[in-house]
Formats: structure tokens, C-alpha cells, sequence
């Protein structure tokens, strides 16, 4: 359980929480391109999840991900035209991908039991480190009143996510 949830993809996540953004704080078309990388990467998961996977909480779960996930790409997506910013990459968008590709590539090397509950730690993990990174970074460098209030909107969705993967993974236990 742990050598997935401490993977590369939590270590970068928590840059956008820790000392490598308080030295630069991302602006808006930075945080915009953040956020719409770690919906995507997590999009991807969930696909690989719910056709891998032989557990039907687990597909259910990935599921769920794969459609909250989305709903929160577009609501950004709409945002960003609406207030003409075009999402940016940074070192953390681009570390996030690789590390999202990195993750993938781990989960398909895993079968059965051992992709659901690399899956799920994964999962944990990620959204705890993605609640993290909304408190410590990405809502207070929001400049913009829409941005920053789109992100307080979703983040209890992402705190309801954290939950139920932490169910699933006792349960798995």
C-alpha cells in the first residue's frame, strides 16, 4: 500500500504545497494549468481503474472519480475562457503529468488485487496531497475572485474523495 502512495506523483504534489512554490507563487494561468493537470491525471487513473479493475467498489469508486473529475475540468475550462487566461504550464503542471505517466505505468504492471489497492492507496494519497496543495498554495495565490472561489467550491468534493478511498482501503485491508 505504501510504495504506491508515497510515488512520485505524491512527492510532486506536495512541491505545490511545500518550499518550491512559497519561493515563486503561481499566478492565475499557472494555477488554472495546475489544476486542470491534476483533474486529467487523476482522469486517466480512474479510466485504467474501471477497466482493470475486478472489484466493483473499486470500479464504482473510479468511476465516480473519472465524472467528478471532469465536471471540474469543464467548470475550470468554462472559467478560464470566460476570464480570457489560457491555462499555463509550470514546473509543477509538467512535473505532475510525468509524474501521472509514472504512476500509470506502475498500475499497469499490477493486476487483481494488487492494481486495487495500489489503485486506492494511490488515490488517497493523491487527493490528500491535492487538499493540501488547495490550502497551502493554490487558494491563497488565486488573485482572481472567480478562481479562487471555484477552488473553495470543489475542495470539499476532493475532501468527500480523500474519505472514500480511505473506506475502500480499510476495507481491503
Amino acid at each position: 500500500m505504501k510504495h504506491i502512495a508515497l510515488s512520485a506523483l505524491t512527492i510532486v504534489l506536495g512541491l505545490a504545497s511545500g518550499a518550491a512554490l512559497a519561493q515563486a507563487a503561481p499566478d492565475d494561468a499557472q494555477i488554472a494549468g495546475i489544476v486542470v493537470t491534476a483533474n486529467t491525471v487523476d482522469i486517466d487513473a480512474g479510466k485504467l481503474a474501471q477497466q482493470r479493475s475486478g472489484n466493483d467498489k473499486v470500479k464504482q469508486f473510479a468511476r465516480q472519480m473519472v465524472t467528478d473529475h471532469t465536471g471540474v475540468n469543464k467548470q475550470a475550462s468554462a472559467l478560464v475562457d470566460k476570464l480570457k487566461v489560457k491555462p499555463e504550464e509550470s514546473a509543477t503542471s509538467k512535473s505532475l503529468k510525468d509524474a501521472g505517466a509514472a504512476n500509470m505505468s506502475k498500475l499497469k504492471a499490477l493486476k487483481g488485487r494488487d492494481f486495487d489497492k495500489a489503485y486506492i492507496a494511490n488515490e488517497a494519497s493523491y487527493h490528500q496531497t491535492v487538499i493540501d496543495a488547495l490550502d497551502g498554495t493554490l487558494i491563497p495565490n488565486a488573485k482572481n475572485s472567480e478562481l479562487k472561489d471555484l477552488l473553495v467550491k470543489v475542495r470539499p468534493a476532493f475532501v468527500a474523495h480523500l474519505e472514500h478511498a480511505k473506506q475502500l482501503q480499510a476495507s481491503m485491508q
